[in-house]
């Protein structure tokens, strides 16, 4: 099992940019799926997680600017971020609980994608 996250670049303030991160393997179901960054010399920190059924979390910093859609069919979530602000620039990660196959049973594990760069700057 893996997560392949692509989409980040370089945007200038008030861009928008969109993330996406598929989770590909042996899956049997993914419950949470989300995205963290980390800026440079900081703790890394959510950004937004979303359920299976759809129950969304954001942190206060990006409410109103960032969505976080899920594809519970191609096991794909994303991260459309609007209005971009220079503080938005990092590493963001995405983050998944997946149960797996493992032979004929069924594990439980949680996987960070490698980081993808998105720089805000003008």
């Amino acid at each position: 099992v893996q997560l392949q996250a692509s989409g980040g670049g370089l945007v200038q303030p008030g861009g928008s940019l969109r993330l996406s991160c598929a989770a590909s393997g042996s899956i049997f179901s993914i419950n949470v799926m989300g995205w963290y960054r980390q800026a440079p010399g900081k703790q890394r920190d959510l950004v937004a997680t979303i359920t299976r059924g759809g129950k969304i979390n954001y942190a206060d910093s990006v409410k109103g600017r960032f969505t976080i859609p899920r594809d519970n069919a191609k096991n794909t979530v994303y991260l459309q971020m609007n209005s971009l602000k220079p503080e938005d620039t990092a590493v963001y990660y995405c983050n998944a609980d997946i149960t797996y196959w493992s032979g004929s049973y069924l594990q439980d594990m949680n996987y960070w994608g490698k980081g993808t760069l998105v720089t805000v700057s003008s």
